[in-house]
Formats: structure tokens, sequence, C-alpha cells
């Protein structure tokens, strides 16, 4: 039993729990953008759903999100990328 505690003690292991926080994270922010639009009654095309889910920066589906809110059609998330 003690070495596993040691285990997750150890610097590394930290570390992919962080790493596993950080995409968890992404995940939320992207599945936030698909919502807001759902909510919106704004449907999101295969191409568009595909790009916020392939998505690995943390803070673009933040900017998606926020444009969502006020966006007129799907396309708005993504204006001027």
């Amino acid at each position: 039993m003690t070495a596993i505690q040691h285990f997750w003690r150890h610097p590394p292991a930290g570390q992919v729990r962080e790493e596993g926080r950080e995409q968890g994270r992404v995940e939320d922010r992207r599945e936030m953008v698909l919502r807001i639009l759902e909510w919106r009654g704004i449907p999101m095309p295969g191409a568009g759903r595909e790009r916020v889910e392939a998505c690995a920066d943390p803070g673009r589906p933040e900017v998606w999100a926020q444009r969502a809110v006020q966006a007129a059609d799907a396309a708005d998330p993504f204006a001027g990328e």
C-alpha cells in the first residue's frame, strides 16, 4: 500500500494529473461552445462541430463561446479566423 501512495506523490504523477485536468478543461470549453449555439437554436453543421471538437488550444474555445453568445449563425464564432 505504501508504494501506491508514494507513486501518487511522485512529481511525474502530479504532472500527469495536471495534464488530465487541463485536457478536461479544454473539453468542457469546447462543449460549452456547442451548447451555447444549441441553446440559442443555431444548428452547428458537421464541419463546424468537427472544428470545435478537434481544437486543442485551451483559449480558442473560450473566444468562440463569447462570440457564440451573440452569433446569428454557426459561422459567427469563427469569424475572422
